[in-house]
């Protein structure tokens, strides 16, 4: 859903080249709206006058972050700086925890009717979906710049993600048909993100909600949909009343790092069995004791652990980050429960370069290992991969990856 804004500059042999290559791309992209959007957009119901408000001056935005001009081959950037997938410890920076949790609050009271009804409606819980609103928009305080047609169109035409950036340009071009919104005035993210709960167009068209009773979904302008939203796209996605997010925890050294992941949960009364507790000293609530939890170490061995609930992967299909759902989670209860920063502190990982975690991650996959591909993002599959390598070779599992292991397994 947000991602945060990053560059990456477009290189070629010299400024006339440059231009000469823009020049003949630019050209390129008015055909292929001409020709193919308007095409698949005319067959879903799109007018004309919609297609050409729309796109009325657009062009390409050659500063997106992905892009791969017609011509150019495709690579794993260098560089990670979405922060969602970086640095664990630079993800919960005091300002934005601190930040979210005291607006979290006020808009807590400010809002407390519409929370109520659409927790009552949902099961979900009302701080998780401030929360959300919070690190999406700075609850709808955060100015939404970008243009979605030129953001979609670009994406749409020159990037690793073209198809899926085509069908959300043409969901953006139906919201505008349907009136939701004029087209001039539909601003996003850097990735075609609308409103204040960051909804890609194809998620608005399903998953908006009018919160007021105006008989409008409008997550621009308005705090009550943009609430309602966001609780309805968590329970469409399978949040399940009554239960938590997650809980930190403290891991003993005889629970390996390796057993993190989605694929090998348990009841939390056998993870309480095999030693782990809560760093609060609370035992588990006996609701839960029944039901499936999860070992999740975002920092393998290096900070926090949590066991989390099926609800942790409810989040994360708002983002796929593991880091954002913790974040959203941490953040909710701190402005319900007072809870304080994590018990485990972050160590200073996770300033590797992409590159070097792909090669990483080629090395493990040759080994026979499942990274879940080698696109340079430390997730659970390569975190735990990492942790069997190193146990194999008769280390002590960390289950992260860092500087002095790339040699060490790409040599």
């Amino acid at each position: 859903m947000r991602w945060l804004i990053l560059t990456l500059g477009l290189c070629y042999l010299s400024t006339s080249a440059t231009a000469q290559d823009r020049a003949a791309t630019e050209a390129q992209f008015q055909s292929w709206l001409k020709h193919t959007v308007w095409a698949r957009a005319k067959s879903e119901g799109v007018s004309k006058r919609t297609m050409n408000r729309a796109f009325n001056g657009v062009t390409l935005n050659w500063k997106l972050p992905d892009l791969v001009p017609p011509g150019t081959a495709t690579a794993v950037p260098k560089e990670q700086k979405q922060a969602e997938f970086g640095s664990p410890g630079r993800y919960f920076n005091a300002g934005s925890v601190q930040g979210a949790t005291s607006v979290g609050r006020k808009m807590a009271r400010r809002y407390n009717t519409t929370l109520k009804q659409v927790e009552s409606d949902t099961g979900v819980p009302a701080r998780v979906i401030l929360a959300i609103w919070g690190r999406e928009s700075g609850y709808g305080q955060v100015a939404i710049r970008h243009n979605a047609f030129q953001v979609l169109g670009t994406k749409g035409f020159m990037s690793t993600r073209s198809e899926y950036f085509t069908s959300e340009l043409i969901a953006a071009l139906k919201i505008a048909e349907a009136g939701h919104i004029p087209p001039d005035q539909m601003k996003s993210s850097w990735a075609g993100a609308l409103g204040q709960p960051q909804f890609m167009p194809s998620n608005y068209l399903t998953y908006a909600a009018d919160g007021n009773g105006d008989g409008r979904a409008d997550i621009w302008t308005s705090a009550e949909d943009t609430i309602s939203s966001i609780g309805n796209y968590l329970d469409q996605h399978g949040w399940v009343s009554g239960r938590d997010w997650g809980f930190e925890v403290t891991v003993p050294s005889s629970v390996s790092c390796t057993l993190e992941g989605p694929d090998q949960g348990r009841p939390i009364r056998d993870w309480a069995g095999l030693g782990i507790t809560r760093v609060s000293g609370k035992p588990f609530p006996k609701q839960e004791m029944q039901g499936q939890g999860f070992l999740m170490m975002p920092a393998g061995r290096n900070g926090p652990a949590f066991i989390i609930t099926p609800n942790f992967y409810v989040l994360k299909e708002y983002n796929k980050s593991d880091l954002y759902a913790l974040f959203v989670g941490h953040v909710g209860d701190r402005i319900e429960y007072g809870v304080q920063d994590f018990r485990g502190r972050w160590d200073k990982v996770g300033g590797l370069y992409r590159s070097d975690i792909a090669a990483m991650q080629r090395a493990l996959e040759q080994m026979g290992h499942d990274v879940g591909g080698a696109d340079g993002l430390p997730g659970f599959r390569t975190r735990r991969s990492i942790g069997r390598w190193q146990e194999a070779t008769n280390q002590s599992a960390t289950c992260f990856p860092q500087a002095h292991m790339v040699r060490a397994l790409t040599q």
